[in-house]
């Protein structure tokens, strides 16, 4: 299997920034926002400035990040639904280049405020386009389904970043998530693309975990990324304590894949 120190940069590497990169998967608990935090942190210690928004009503990304849900007084939902300006909403974190635009359970109702709104479906693209030259990296954290939360984060982004943990049942809701990405590709995004599917979760005591990695770089070649992100208990951790997982434990297996992953699709820049 793959050493933890992969050195082979992705496809995706050579794309232009600034990137806004969607985390997505359609299917719960399998690694989405963790992936879209580590990763992020760990571009953002490379020396690139990076935006992580948590666009997901559940506001694991927010949380994770060391901010309380309920410590600030704009958020993502102020800025689509309440016309705050998106600097507004933006905080510093604690670590150096990396900044959120913050979530909290405000966010819940925006489905259903969004329906009758006019240009529903680019709110979010907005919101970025006003700061992105400020930033090497956005990275959205939507929800996993298919509402208009995760249309409005498609729609932002030029990129689709696809985690897919190496257990039963990984590809279930794939090719629902990926007739989507289509869809907003022909009708709002032409620019959209998923240009990287990452590994995680991998047990390299099973045989199963195997056998996933395999299927998923027979279906899809060059578009998996090569690092692969094992499971790890300091991992699953590290958000109950509000740090990335290369602040919590900087020389664990986790933290070597992430930050190994970050230079794979940044070509080490």
């Amino acid at each position: 299997m793959e050493d933890l120190l992969n050195t082979k940069t992705h496809p995706s590497s050579l794309n232009p920034k600034p990137r806004v990169i969607t985390v997505a998967n359609q299917k719960g608990g399998v690694g989405k926002t963790t992936t879209a935090i580590n990763i992020a942190t760990c571009l953002a210690e490379m020396g690139n400035e990076v935006l992580v928004v948590d666009f997901d009503p559940q506001a694991n990304a927010t949380s994770a990040l060391g901010v309380d849900p309920g410590s600030f007084s704009t958020s993502i939902y102020e800025v689509i639904l309440e016309n705050a300006e998106m600097h507004e909403c933006i905080i510093k974190t604690e670590w150096p280049s990396l900044s959120l635009a913050p979530a909290n359970s405000d966010l819940s109702g925006a489905e259903i405020e969004l329906v009758a709104a006019f240009n529903r479906e680019r709110f979010l693209k907005t919101a970025i386009e006003s700061v992105i030259s400020e930033y090497d990296y956005v990275f959205i954290d939507c929800p996993p389904s298919i509402g208009l939360l995760t249309i409005n984060a498609l729609t932002a982004a030029s990129e689709v970043l696809v985690p897919i943990q190496c257990e039963y049942l990984a590809l279930e809701g794939l090719g629902q998530l990926l007739s989507n990405v289509e869809k907003i590709k022909t009708h709002l995004n032409d620019k959209l693309h998923i240009s990287m599917i990452a590994l995680v979760m991998f047990d390299a005591r099973t045989k199963l975990a195997a056998q996933v990695v395999d299927e998923v770089r027979g279906h899809f070649g060059e578009t998996v990324c090569n690092q692969i992100i094992p499971r790890s208990v300091r991992l699953s951790e590290a958000p109950s304590f509000g740090q990335p997982i290369i602040y919590y434990d900087s020389k664990c297996r986790a933290s070597i894949a992430y930050r190994a992953l970050a230079r794979e699709i940044s070509s080490g820049s």
